[in-house]
């Protein structure tokens, strides 16, 4: 063997175990969650990233802990829509970054935490795309957790791909509006999960009627109960409806989430029947 050779194969070996204790790292570090959860969505647009970041907090604000992990890499939203601002820390003990706290139970890392601007444009390949995620697992000192919510990016490309193949036991949230150019891409989506052998925990219809403000009667703007069907033809759970709810929008984008405590407005009392259903169905 000459000594390029050797030089080599050196490095292919210390490559190789560095990726075993990357892996075994993972399997150590997803031990400390008892129910893992994928929120994807077959096309852009229809509050995914809204649904994993509400979601999280109703399961927080019930007392459970909660680990919130945007995958989104090219578009993260989650910090924006929670309010978060400041970036990932480093811990100099184990050399490991800390997630951001949003609630004293509820941890969060995003894309757009660890970037110094916060309009750069992450222009990535799938390789690199699939290493950031590991390192989201492995390198950051994430609290043993009741649930891992995991906002993915929409469609069924190298991310939902990355999770079903690295994260053994995920179970998907499919985010839909009712109208059928949305379900098409969800059909695809429910595909996608059953040939990744995934287990679907449900569905969500976003966007279920807009409540008139003038006169009281709900649009249909999206069409309505398209969630329901493809659910019921699919053989799957609907966890809930959402409506149309302009003061939301507004939420997201000032980063609050005070509309929660509001029981009187209708998403709001939406979104609580989904908490508690995901709570009822995740045991």
């Amino acid at each position: 063997m000459s000594k390029q050779e050797k030089t080599n194969s050196q490095c292919t070996h210390h490559k190789e175990a560095i990726m075993q204790a990357q892996d075994q790292e993972i399997k150590e570090k997803l031990s400390g969650f008892k129910n893992k959860l994928l929120v994807m969505s077959g096309k852009g647009g229809v509050g995914k990233s809204t649904i994993a970041a509400y979601l999280s907090v109703g399961l927080a604000k019930k007392g459970f802990n909660v680990g919130l992990m945007d995958i989104d890499l090219h578009g993260p939203s989650i910090p924006r829509l929670l309010g978060l601002k400041e970036n990932i820390e480093s811990s100099p003990q184990a050399n490991k970054g800390i997630p951001i706290n949003y609630l004293p139970n509820m941890q969060v890392i995003s894309m757009e935490s660890l970037l110094a601007d916060k309009d750069t444009a992450t222009i990535w390949r799938g390789p690199l795309k699939i290493g950031v995620i590991k390192q989201f697992i492995s390198d950051i000192e994430w609290k043993k957790s009741d649930y891992l919510i995991i906002d993915s990016p929409p469609g069924t490309g190298d991310e939902p791909l990355t999770i079903a193949q690295l994260i053994p036991g995920t179970k998907a949230i499919i985010v839909t509006t009712p109208q059928e150019i949305s379900l098409a891409d969800v059909r695809k989506s429910i595909n996608f999960c059953r040939q990744v052998n995934m287990e679907i925990l449900g569905l969500i219809e976003n966007g279920s009627g807009l409540k008139c403000p003038h006169c009281g009667n709900t649009i249909d703007l999206f069409k309505t109960n398209g969630g329901a069907v493809t659910a019921k033809k699919a053989g799957l759970r609907l966890l809930g409806s959402l409506p149309l709810e302009p003061s939301i929008v507004t939420a997201g984008d000032n980063g609050s989430v005070e509309w929660m405590d509001n029981k009187d407005l209708p998403y709001s009392k939406g979104f609580n029947e989904i908490v508690e259903e995901v709570v009822r169905v995740t045991g």
